[in-house]
């Protein structure tokens, strides 16, 4: 999907929930409040905590006084209720979420030139559609990254999966057992979208071009794929931690992931590959967006820049398995980011991954042509129910 292609969907979503491009709030950075409140994905954000070695927050929060408190959440449609409830300052959001907070009035456009690195933005992201607006700019990107096949070496041995089928259809897996009750899916409607990636590439009679824009029946199919998934599945994930355990200790086979937990799983010594399968792979591209109101602004900007200027770009994407937006950061010795590992996360990659985003009624199929989110959210929720 193109950049232009998606900058009509992010049309599409504004005009379908009748939402107008505001204007910045912010026209120079004051004083720091003390304190930013951060919704991010697991792993976002670190202080080193987790691991002495990853830490971008310390050195934020003695440069600014700014003092960083993070709620993990699990999904992008948890992500939209916390803004939508408030007492936050800025999300790492989504593409399947950032155009709703934009439409729901949640966030507020950013002024750029508050931001001194702004220019250091890679160009395929700084006015990606997923956060810009007829021009305007509703939050500084983040990173991006495929969501991978994710295997059991030990299960596989010398042949790696190079379909997704080994996580949608019951089959005999290498070990000469079956992959029931050995997967897992993502727990998140926006799966449905896996569904239908993988039946462009196995059932191109349905006509399906995008896995976010589908027709009704395009969209029965991928739900009639996602019930016979049902009954492989051994558990629906959505938290990063808890499918790490599973991959260690409940003898799990394979699973769509991030390359987060594939990281986090290899460094312990679990004999886990990841894949890009021959159908592609759907992905995230995600944006720092300031809650429209924020107590501490000033606070949030300085974050934002801090973002792309310290070493956070290099080591959150090492520790993550992510791609930087700031493309310098691959070579500039800021962090422990090399070109080497730029290139096996998958940077250039970028085009062959379906980045997440609001499915809509008005699509390139006509108007009212495709199955909105809403009704995604309903369905998966009766598919993970056996309905």
């Amino acid at each position: 999907m193109t950049i232009l292609a998606r900058s009509a969907s992010a049309a599409a979503i504004l005009s379908l929930l009748g939402a107008t491009v505001a204007q910045a709030q912010m026209s120079e950075i004051g004083e720091g409040e003390g304190e930013l409140s951060i919704v991010a994905w697991a792993g976002y954000i670190e202080r080193g905590e987790t691991d002495p070695t990853f830490d971008w927050v310390t050195s934020f929060e003695e440069a600014t006084g700014c003092m960083v408190e993070v709620k993990t959440a699990n999904t992008s449609d948890e992500m939209v209720a916390l803004m939508n409830e408030g007492g936050f300052d800025l999300v790492t959001a989504s593409g399947d979420a950032s155009l709703r907070l934009i439409a729901g009035g949640r966030v507020q456009p950013i002024n750029t030139d508050l931001i001194p690195s702004w220019s250091q933005i890679d160009p395929r992201l700084q006015d990606a559609a997923w956060h810009t607006v007829d021009g305007t700019h509703y939050g500084v990107p983040y990173v991006w990254g495929p969501n991978v096949l994710m295997y059991n070496t030990e299960v596989f041995g010398d042949t790696p999966p190079t379909s997704w089928n080994v996580v949608f259809e019951e089959q005999t897996l290498p070990d000469g057992q079956s992959n029931a009750g050995r997967v897992q899916a993502y727990d998140g409607p926006i799966h449905i979208a896996d569904a239908a990636q993988y039946l462009m590439h196995h059932q191109p009679d349905l006509g399906i071009t995008n896995p976010y824009e589908l027709n009704q029946t395009q969209y029965d199919a991928a739900l009639d794929l996602l019930r016979g998934q049902r009954e492989l599945v051994s558990r629906y994930w959505h938290d990063a931690f808890i499918q790490i355990d599973d991959f260690k200790n409940e003898g799990m086979a394979a699973s769509g992931t991030w390359p987060f937990q594939a990281n986090l799983l290899k460094a312990d010594g679990a004999p886990i590959a990841t894949v890009f399968p021959e159908e592609g792979v759907t992905g995230w591209a995600d944006t720092t967006m300031l809650h429209v109101d924020s107590d501490s602004p000033n606070c949030a900007y300085q974050w934002m820049e801090h973002t792309l200027s310290s070493n956070l770009q290099s080591d959150l994407s090492v520790w993550f398995g992510a791609n930087p937006s700031v493309t310098a950061a691959c070579t500039d010795g800021r962090g422990m980011l090399t070109p080497e590992i730029c290139t096996q996360n998958g940077s250039d990659d970028f085009d062959r991954v379906r980045f997440w985003t609001t499915p809509v009624a008005d699509c390139s199929q006509g108007e009212g042509a495709c199955v909105p989110y809403y009704r995604w959210v309903s369905d998966y929720i009766g598919v993970i129910g056996g309905r």
